[in-house]
């Protein structure tokens, strides 16, 4: 083993092989990671096919069913900073947070399919649930990118597309045949599915050292290619990240984005079955809409590599907002746009999906490798606003306001997301150019 410094400072620990350090090939932890993130994202893409059949069983409201999803989201991306914060100081590893993230979702899924109590509810699904989901995404995507620092932005985006792309046959099945009296029994068999699919994957996460790099890649070329997306230009805290124009801005960013994919996420079923759309045609958006979401991380993330984060992240906002306007066609038209409303959920799902990982792998372009995991929580924080603004208030919105007039609310979201990207500038940077100073007279 040895370490070596870049250009830039940052070090590298080389010349140990993953079946050294754990026995298996790096891939088999991406396997692991992957798998997990599939069985968890179903508590949260699987929630709006769900609501028929909680409604009818319940006898709640929409606003009130959906205030339990946002609600999820909050603890679902809160939870992400305190793990951060201990696993960066040694507190916790991988396999303990995923044993607890299996059990708090196990408990989030049983609390929907028995309880009937609002609160009982709210506390089971949403703040057990939400919380045990967060944990699953936190230690899954971060030892993913320790395992892969060489191709960071890549692997996270495969792992995150599982967090939606895995929801699809159950979102499909769902919508097709669940009802208030199969309620119980299929989210009991879903429990035990997410249990078991986190535990066994979990049982195999393990993390490298610090620093640690593939033998086969010259860090110091690498760090050299860079130059659509450069590395830091130095390691910042959380709160150094915090006192840069940078990080409020790509907050501010993510919270709207994240609230135009959630809406759509959450309400796509209720909405194409309201316009009078087939049982088909309701299944068919839906599966498209989560598994072009989740496939989408990986295209976009590849496209970011050549064209670069920012530029891409524009581009990807722009298809989400042109994913509002078809849906808002739809709305408008009814049950003969059903054309219309699968192609507005393929294309909103393709620009509601692909911005997630582009963020991550910019909070580390941007803030640098050292204090990642935090920086990228408060990050992905801004996930937890999206989930009240994009579900909790949405859901009074459409009932005031109907789907129609909502979705161009979101259009003009998007847009104005995708033009905040502009102000996006990596911190740090001097000018190069000396001032011009007019030479004294005489």
């Amino acid at each position: 083993m040895t370490e070596v410094r870049d250009w830039n400072g940052r070090t590298y620990r080389v010349g140990e092989q993953p079946e050294e350090l754990i026995g298996r090939p790096r891939s088999a932890v991406l396997r692991n990671a992957w798998a997990a993130m599939a069985a968890v994202g179903v508590l949260q893409y699987g929630f709006g096919a769900a609501v028929p059949a909680l409604t009818e069983r319940n006898g709640w409201s929409l606003v009130e069913t959906f205030w339990l999803l946002a609600v999820w989201v909050v603890f679902q991306a809160g939870a992400g900073f305190p793990v951060a914060h201990l696993r960066e100081r040694g507190r916790l590893g991988s396999r303990s947070v995923m044993v607890a993230g299996a059990v708090l979702c196990g408990i989030g899924v049983l609390s929907l399919a028995h309880g009937t109590d609002l609160v009982v509810v709210l506390l089971g699904y949403s703040v057990l649930g939400g919380t045990g989901a967060g944990l699953v995404y936190a230690a899954c995507t971060s030892t993913v990118a320790k395992w892969y620092p060489d191709r960071m932005a890549a692997k996270v985006g495969l792992v995150t597309g599982a967090f939606a792309y895995g929801s699809a046959p159950l979102v499909i099945a769902a919508v097709i045949g669940l009802d208030a009296a199969t309620l119980p029994i299929a989210l009991d068999v879903v429990a035990v599915l997410v249990v078991l699919l986190v535990l066994v994957p979990g049982a195999g996460l393990q993390e490298p050292p610090a620093n640690w790099w593939p033998a086969d890649v010259d860090p110091r070329a690498w760090a050299l290619a860079r130059r659509s997306n450069p590395p830091a230009v130095r390691d910042y805290s959380a709160q150094q990240a915090l006192r840069t124009r940078a990080l409020p801005v790509m907050w501010a960013i993510l919270l709207c984005a994240g609230a135009v994919a959630l809406f759509n996420a959450a309400f796509v079923v209720v909405f194409a079955a309201g316009i009078g759309a087939g049982t088909a045609a309701v299944a068919l958006a839906a599966g498209l809409l989560v598994g072009v979401g989740g496939a989408s991380r990986a295209v976009a993330v590849g496209i970011s590599e050549r064209r670069g984060r920012c530029r891409t992240i524009a581009v990807v906002l722009l298809v989400q907002a042109l994913g509002q306007a078809l849906l808002a066609a739809a709305s408008a038209s009814g049950s003969a746009a059903v054309l219309v409303l699968v192609l507005g959920a393929c294309v909103a799902g393709m620009g509601g999906g692909g911005f997630y990982p582009l963020f991550a792998s910019l909070a580390r372009e941007f803030f640098g490798e050292r204090n990642a995991l935090t920086v990228h929580a408060v990050v992905y924080s801004a996930k937890a606003g999206g989930g009240l603004l994009g579900i909790g208030l949405a859901a009074s919105a459409v009932v005031a306001w109907g789907f129609t007039g909502t979705f161009l609310l979101a259009a003009c979201v998007s847009l104005g997301s995708a033009w905040a990207t502009g102000a996006l500038q990596r911190p740090g940077l001097r000018s190069l150019l000396p001032l011009h100073r007019p030479m004294p007279a005489g």
